[in-house]
């Protein structure tokens, strides 16, 4: 491994233990404060929304300043976020707290941008593929530090985060090197680019699928909790146990799996499977009511999206020339931040007006017909 993958893995792993610690709390934290499954999903939505407006604005910059200068200003904007969660007296103090890691939050989006201007195509899945590993890993530290934390007080796994999130500034500002000639040219403005990307040829379908993948997504994520709460009677540190371990089979997968199966299959068959096993397994947890089969169920679960983010991923970059990847990745982060908008909005209104199961089950519906739409694609031509 470069040194510079090897360092922007660590940096995202670290910076995703942080965000992982919260995932499994938010739900419960935001109850004490009066909140509906309806407003959770609003809280969960208001970090999307305002990734929607300033990941493309993120990802041009990063192309005419750099890649490390944005990444570093995103985990800053993090931690900040997170000691305005632990600090917050009112439902109102979590939006802020939620909107203000939105609008910084391009570390991801620079990361991926990062990766684009180092892999090669023989190495491009690989690459990807580790970043899903580092969102894996970070899904079984994060989650389980959360579960162990919220032992003490809500607001413990929430100082702990902010603290891991400083040590991935930390990380970045030493040691990370830039990819990229700083230049004062400027690419245009990133909604023209969404929108001129977004009309090529293929792309529309990819990104398509992409924001409908992604909004299923939130709607399984968002909903974990409060899922597990309802049905089982699950409480934090029981949700983030679980957590930790879906998180384990997304390392197996994605770190050890993705880069034979893509070599067999392709990136594109590849998508197509991991969505219908996402698909199994979320549709297999809304129907059932047994403990035994829901956590069978992480198992399909987790497959297919240890094998739809890297090769979805990979695809999105692959379909963009290096001189653009910025433009091309903030693009796709502006329709995946789109589809987090919307799918805990769908995922906790649905919870709330027709039960735990309508969610899980919509969504697995979504990605059926995902899956299908996946078959049509056929990658574009890289301009540049």
């Amino acid at each position: 491994m470069s040194r510079p993958l090897l360092v922007i893995f660590l940096t995202i792993l670290v910076n995703l233990i942080g965000f992982g610690i919260i995932i499994p709390l938010l739900p419960f934290y935001a109850e004490t404060f009066g909140a509906s499954p309806l407003a959770i999903g609003l809280l969960f939505a208001s970090f999307s929304l305002c990734q929607l407006v300033a990941s493309p604005v993120l990802g041009e910059l990063s192309d005419r300043w750099g890649r490390r200068p944005v990444l570093i200003f995103s985990l800053l904007g993090t931690v900040v976020s997170f000691v305005m969660l632990a600090l917050a007296h009112s439902l109102l103090m979590l939006f802020a707290a939620r909107i203000v890691d939105g609008l910084s939050g391009g570390n991801i989006t620079t990361a991926r941008a990062y990766i684009g201007d180092i892999a090669t195509e023989d190495n491009r899945a690989r690459a990807f593929g580790m970043l899903g590993a580092a969102f894996g890993l970070g899904f079984i530290i994060g989650p389980g530090l959360g579960g162990l934390f919220a032992r003490i007080s809500y607001t413990a796994p929430i100082w702990a985060a902010a603290a891991i999130t400083v040590a991935a500034t930390l990380l970045a500002w030493l040691w990370l090197p830039e990819t990229i000639h700083r230049t004062s040219a400027s690419a245009g403005s990133p909604w023209r680019a969404l929108h001129d990307v977004g009309t090529r040829p293929g792309l529309r379908t990819l990104f398509a699928i992409d924001f409908l993948y992604w909004a299923s997504f939130a709607v399984y994520q968002t909903t974990f909790a409060l899922f597990g709460q309802r049905r089982f009677g699950f409480d934090a540190t029981h949700i983030g146990y679980l957590l930790a371990a879906f998180g384990f089979l997304g390392v197996l997968v994605q770190g050890v799996a993705v880069g034979p199966i893509v070599r067999r299959l392709g990136e594109r068959r590849t998508l197509t499977v991991g969505l219908l096993f996402a698909a199994l397994g979320w549709g297999g947890s809304a129907l059932t009511h047994s403990f035994g089969v829901f956590v069978a169920m992480l198992v399909p679960g987790a497959i297919g999206i240890g094998l739809t983010n890297p090769s979805l991923i990979a695809l999105v970059s692959g379909a963009g020339g290096r001189h653009e990847q910025g433009r091309v990745q903030g693009a796709a982060a502006a329709l995946e931040s789109l589809g987090r908008t919307v799918g805990p909005v769908w995922g906790n209104g649905l919870l709330q007006w027709a039960g735990e199961g309508a969610a899980y089950g919509s969504a697995a519906a979504v990605l059926d017909g995902t899956a299908l739409l996946s078959i049509r694609y056929h990658k574009p031509h890289a301009t540049g």
